[in-house]
């Protein structure tokens, strides 16, 4: 049978995993492997996706996945056990990675005291290694990207060692390249080659996170294991001999809590001894059966075949060769081997697969997992069911409940947007508002009374404070968010989110986790453009990020009140949900048409972990909450505040540079002279109108204020539009280019390619669409 056809509670023994390509090595990897038992845990709240328990964890995929992979049933629960040996005599400590007087007296430093000693900080997903990078460095951190992606790089010198550098690199599961983050460790680590690895370990979740340690091994970097969360391993009744698996592995392993400050020294001396001496892992073997055998055989034929090109390219040796066993074609590219190689290398990829029974990706991860299984036996005193994972399951029967889970998310995100915009972040910004109003009255004031040059006056209070302290304001609402995002995030429900809304989003050819990005939105543009940083693939990222201005921020909301105060009285409410949901409904149909012609093919595959609910950390949340607010604060003193002088300029000045006393006489109304012709088939071609809409590029709240001033009186406006103009003129503000912070935002995710594609791209879309409506209300009425 079909693992998607397995009924929830039901365990099975793995029989194959189908498909090809790099999903299907990202479930080897995972540990899908023939012979594994797995279990079926529970389905989306939409049937699709499913969890399941796989190697003592909770891995979640995509029903369609589930059914390449071929199961048989266990009736019988015994016929599967799990061996744990728990009498295994202590061995000596191998005394890796520590100074000793014979090494001293054999062995010479690599590196000196002076030298600069660089890190790289590599784990799985929730494995605790912000909090450690956190512990590692403090504050001396600097945020930024990899170059070429948007994937988040951090990078800080270890307290009290201004002689080193370590990079957090993102979470991943295995070395291949699946994702835009496996890719940017992978390169990271083989081009930039630190002087040593700290690999992060979870000790509750060993079996799976020791996949990725055999991989770093196979690096031949100097590296040492951080085994966290051992103080849960221990309160939950398991252990860890640290002896037998650190002279298993051939590295340095030490026991930490991250979490609790535990074993920080012990690893920082152990990571720059290995470091300065560039003590490299010992060389083990996986020849625990026949399979095994061949697979080190093939191996070991491969690595002779290559060693030059190995050599030449810079790649560790025992790392490419079981790469290309595996087929990874991005790696062979590397090696410019000939024809006659290349047919050698398949010959001897052909034999392991005869030898073995298994196809050649299969072969390898089954020898990995078959050493790591054999490892674990030896090592590990396997914890019972903690309490963190029983409070977890009792909280997802409501928060992923079948007919409990889309009400609580919908209650969650409601209750985080009221406090965010009407309650906590309203009244932060109405606080903050005060201050900059404060200030910029004071600064009036004595400019006016030192008989400051008029043009720098007004360049200082009407362009630098009102411009720039308009999009100031947004900090509060910005910080508020992010800091009710950041508390779901640390706490595990995120996932769950992204778990619930994937069936839904799949069918416009998103993942569920571009759901939280496109809710932020609703609030405002910017943090959620910044918010799809959270997603894995480049294609949902960039699909996400266009998507999101099609979700009306709060800033438009008083276009919409102002317009439904005189022209709608009474039916303002209704106004705005029709509003909303034509900017929906715009963003399906644009997300189809993307997924029709350059985002073809299908959203990355969902294969994600549940965590554990845990409480939020306090470090980490601040820690986010400061580098969001300063991202924000960079761009609105650069970017942002250039665009706000050119606004200033252009309203202050006219063609002969003289300042003018009348906005009409203004370079931008010229310029809105000249656009409004555009906006005469929409139903609103006055000058005014288009001066609005051009200063909505800097705050759409301003789009109000500047009508107010040019029209004089509600009368006037009243007298000049009519109701299909004013509906069309809606259209128009709902799903034209967003403000310039939120362009900004874009711009710097994405490049200014696609900034500029976002610009002219949204009023291209929002004239048609007011087109449309406007003549089809003309046609009906």
């Amino acid at each position: 049978m079909k693992l998607g056809n397995l009924a929830i509670g039901k365990s099975a023994t793995i029989v194959s995993v189908g498909g090809t390509g790099a999903l299907r090595q990202h479930f080897l990897d995972m540990g899908l492997i023939q012979g594994t038992k797995v279990t079926v845990v529970k389905y989306a709240p939409m049937g699709d996706p499913i969890e399941i328990k796989i190697h003592g964890y909770e891995l979640t995929i995509r029903k369609d996945d589930a059914q390449k992979i071929e199961v048989q049933e266990i009736t019988d629960e015994n016929q599967i056990e799990d061996v744990i040996n728990e009498n295994k005599l202590i061995k000596q400590h191998p005394g890796y990675g520590e100074s000793n007087e014979s090494l001293k007296k054999n062995q010479k430093p690599v590196y000196g005291e002076n030298e600069k000693l660089t890190f790289a900080l590599v784990g799985n997903q929730n494995c605790g290694k912000t909090t450690l990078f956190n512990q590692l460095t403090g504050s001396n951190q600097h945020v930024g990207n990899f170059p070429g992606v948007t994937v988040d790089r951090k990078d800080g010198i270890i307290k009290g060692y201004p002689q080193t550098l370590i990079t957090d690199l993102p979470g991943i599961y295995s070395m291949s390249p699946y994702s835009s983050e496996e890719i940017v460790t992978r390169n990271f680590l083989l081009k930039e080659k630190p002087k040593a690895i700290i690999d992060i370990v979870d000790a509750t979740n060993i079996e799976r996170n020791l996949y990725l340690t055999m991989q770093l091994i196979e690096l031949d970097m100097p590296m040492v294991v951080a085994l966290n969360m051992m103080d849960e391993m221990l309160g939950n009744g398991g252990t860890v001999l640290i002896n037998e698996l650190e002279a298993l592995l051939g590295v340095p392993v030490i026991p930490i809590s991250a979490a609790k400050g535990e074993g920080i020294e012990e690893l920082i001396s152990h990571v720059l001894h290995v470091a300065r001496y560039q003590e490299r892992p010992q060389i083990f073997k996986h020849d625990q059966n026949k399979r095994d055998q061949a697979v080190e055989r093939c191996v070991h034929a491969i690595e002779h075949l290559i060693e030059d090109h190995a050599r030449d390219s810079g790649i560790p040796l025992r790392f490419v060769a079981t790469k290309l066993a595996e087929g990874d074609q991005l790696l062979l590219d590397q090696l410019n081997l000939s024809q006659n190689e290349k047919e050698t290398l398949e010959h001897i990829n052909i034999q392991l697969e005869e030898e073995s029974g298994l196809d050649r990706s299969a072969a390898i991860a089954s020898m990995r997992f078959g050493f790591i299984g054999e490892i674990c036996k030896e090592t590990v005193k396997k914890p019972h069911e903690s309490k963190e994972r029983l409070r977890s399951q009792r909280i997802d029967k409501i928060l992923t409940g079948k007919y409990t889970g889309i009400p609580a998310f919908i209650g969650i995100m409601a209750i985080v947007f009221y406090l965010t915009f009407n309650v906590i972040g309203a009244f932060l910004q109405n606080v903050l508002e005060m201050g900059v109003n404060y200030v910029t009255v004071c600064a009036d004031q004595f400019l006016t009374s030192m008989k400051i040059n008029e043009a720098l006056h007004s360049l200082i209070i009407d362009g630098v404070f009102n411009g720039v302290g308009t999009v100031l304001s947004f900090l509060p609402i910005i910080v508020t968010l992010f800091f009710f995002l950041s508390i779901l995030e640390d706490s595990g429900y995120m996932a769950r989110v992204a778990f619930i809304m994937d069936k839904l989003l799949r069918k416009i050819g998103l993942s569920g986790r571009s759901i939280v990005p496109m809710l932020i939105g609703f609030g405002c543009t910017v943090p959620g453009v910044m918010a799809s940083r959270t997603l894995s693939s480049r294609r949902d990222r960039r699909m996400t990020i266009i998507l999101t201005p099609f979700m009306s921020c709060s800033a438009k909301l008083p276009i919409y009140a102002f317009f439904a105060s005189i022209f709608f009285p009474g039916k303002g409410a209704l106004l705005m949900i029709m509003l909303y949901v034509f900017g929906i409904v715009m963003g399906i149909i644009f997300a189809l048409i993307l997924k029709g012609t350059y985002f073809k093919g299908e959203p990355v595959p969902f294969v994600m972990e549940l965590p554990n609910y845990r409480m939020p950390g306090i470090k980490n949340v601040s820690q986010l909450l400061w580098e969001k607010a300063k991202d924000f604060l960079q761009r609105a003193f650069t970017v942002i505040f250039v665009a706000t002088v050119v606004i200033w300029f252009l309203q202050t000045f006219d063609v002969r540079f003289n300042i003018v006393t009348q906005s009409k006489d203004s370079i931008l109304a010229l310029i809105a002279g000249y656009i409004a012709p555009l906006f005469k088939p929409l139903g609103f071609g006055d000058w005014r109108i288009s001066t609005a809409l051009i200063s909505g590029f800097m705050a759409k709240e301003s789009v109000v204020s500047t009508l107010s001033i040019l029209y004089g009186s509600t009368q006037v406006l009243l007298a000049s539009l009519t109701l299909p103009a004013v509906i069309s003129l809606l259209i128009f503000c709902l799903l034209y280019t967003p403000c310039v912070a939120a362009i900004a935002a874009i711009k710097r995710e994405l490049g200014g390619k696609w900034a500029l594609i976002v610009v002219f791209g949204q009023c291209a879309i929002a004239w048609l669409a007011s087109f449309v409506v406007y003549h089809m209300i003309l046609f009906i009425f």
